[in-house]
């Protein structure tokens, strides 16, 4: 398995947090719905984009933005004016503002100007597995289109507002591939500063024990037997393998088993018991005290947490 297909796998974009808005200078919209990623695709026109503490970055037709959250933001066309208490422009906060994605997009009137298109999708990222990755983002980035993103912004804007069957899925699948790819291409551009076994993925001594870790993590990997998948001598894998992704092999094996686990700890029906076998443990205890080591708390405690949190969150008003 493709160790970024498998850490972005949970992340999905959903109907109900995907939106329109046409903007008419002078505007500001904050986004304050509190979402681990928010992507910004501009379909006309362009503003910048305000994390919060943040430098503004300018974002166009033919760019996607992704901003990590979940502090909120601002989309402006002017930074000077758009990041204060009072927003410029009548500014809406963004819950609840945006047009229905199947709503078409109106005509500018007589002496409105040309509008500003943005189309967001947010992301609610708790899982985590993906936030391996995400961790590594910037507060805001913003990446051109690639070859094989460009044609699909052009057909996401042709589905909007068509009516058809399964028009809100092909939406959100849409938005979908438009992320990844613009993750994707972040990570291989200069400024980006991926975590390091992004880049050990394709070294030909680290590559191939990340890999076999990832396929099957409740394997008894030891050094020895990673490096015959790697076909290099035991030393020369703990030492590229530590050069690269700065630590060794046991201790990454480690630290992903416990990342898998937190994630199976919020599925009530699995017990810790159940958990521990599944990444690799053949009794509780053994994976208990390797996961209050690494994460600062029990399993159980981690999962009565988890679990508030879902309650709280379940519980809170819409919009």
């Amino acid at each position: 398995m493709d160790v970024f297909d498998e850490l972005l796998r949970g992340v999905r974009g959903s109907g109900a947090v995907f939106g329109r808005s046409v903007l008419r200078a002078p505007w500001s919209v904050r986004f304050t719905d509190g979402a681990y990623l928010t992507l910004c695709l501009p379909m006309r026109g362009g503003g910048w984009i305000v994390p919060e503490g943040g430098e503004p970055l300018r974002v166009e037709v033919g760019e996607s933005a992704i901003v990590r959250g979940p502090a909120p933001f601002v989309f402006t066309d002017d930074p000077a004016n758009g990041t204060g208490t009072g927003l410029a422009g009548g500014a809406r906060e963004v819950a609840g503002a945006m047009a229905p994605a199947g709503a078409p997009a109106p005509e500018a009137g007589p002496g409105s100007g040309f509008p500003t298109v943005l189309l967001a999708a947010t992301y609610d990222v708790r899982a985590q597995v993906p936030q391996r990755l995400l961790r590594a983002l910037p507060p805001a980035l913003v990446v051109p289109d690639e070859q094989d993103c460009a044609p699909m912004r052009d057909y996401l804007e042709g589905q909007i507002g068509g009516g058809r069957p399964g028009e809100q899925i092909v939406l959100d699948r849409l938005l979908d591939w438009l992320l990844v790819c613009t993750l994707r291409d972040w990570f291989d551009r200069p400024e980006a500063d991926p975590p390091g076994w992004y880049g050990a993925l394709g070294d030909q001594v680290a590559g191939p024990a990340l890999r076999a870790m990832h396929e099957d993590p409740a394997h008894p990997w030891t050094t020895a037997e990673l490096a015959v998948r790697a076909g290099v001598s035991r030393t020369t894998l703990a030492k590229r393998f530590t050069e690269l992704v700065g630590e060794g092999p046991v201790a990454y094996l480690t630290a992903w088993r416990m990342t898998l686990a937190a994630d199976l700890l919020t599925r009530p029906e699995l017990t810790v018991a159940a958990v521990a076998r599944r990444v690799g443990y053949a009794d509780a205890f053994g994976f208990s005290a390797a996961f209050k080591r690494l994460r600062g708390e029990s399993p159980t405690a981690f999962r009565r947490a988890a679990s508030a949190a879902d309650t709280v969150e379940t519980a809170a008003p819409a919009g």
